[in-house]
């Protein structure tokens, strides 16, 4: 389960969902690639919304023309950007995957050394110590899990 076996060095995967959190992740990731000479997969996953509906949860992609992916890869190019110096020597690629960020990680940790993600992102309870993604991949990850605890957390 080492991302070793492709010949390509260590790999870092890096959750992305645009909060200081995510690119605080991010930024450590990077850091470490370049100390390494690994590489950082920076995966950014993303949902049609769903909608309250009388028989539960429907999805409104219906007349929607949104392109919920483009709106992902945007969130992601700009914490690439935060998180990647000028001069950094790290290989990043962006990864856009339509899913839920929890199963979209734990394959993407299926060929990685290292998963790190950010301890809160952008979720339904920001008063949690440690949110329901980063979490979910501690216990279910293919590889070892890093959580960063963003700047403003105490």
């Amino acid at each position: 389960m080492s991302g070793q076996h492709d010949g390509n060095g260590y790999l870092i995967v890096a959750a992305v969902d645009g909060s200081a959190s995510s690119v605080e992740a991010l930024r450590w990731a990077v850091r470490q690639a370049e100390l390494t000479g690994g590489r950082v997969d920076a995966v950014i996953a993303w949902q049609y919304p769903g909608a309250a509906t009388g028989y539960g949860w429907a999805p409104v992609a219906m007349g929607d023309d949104t392109d919920y992916g483009e709106i992902a890869a945007k969130v992601l190019a700009d914490a690439i950007s935060q998180a990647v110096d000028r001069g950094s020597t790290a290989r990043v690629r962006p990864v856009v995957v339509e899913g839920h960020p929890a199963d979209v990680l734990i394959e993407a940790s299926a060929d990685a050394d290292l998963l790190v993600v950010g301890s809160r992102g952008h979720g339904g309870f920001a008063s949690a110590l440690l949110g329901s993604v980063s979490q979910y991949c501690t216990h279910h990850a293919h590889c070892p899990v890093l959580v960063i605890r963003g700047q403003d957390e105490h």
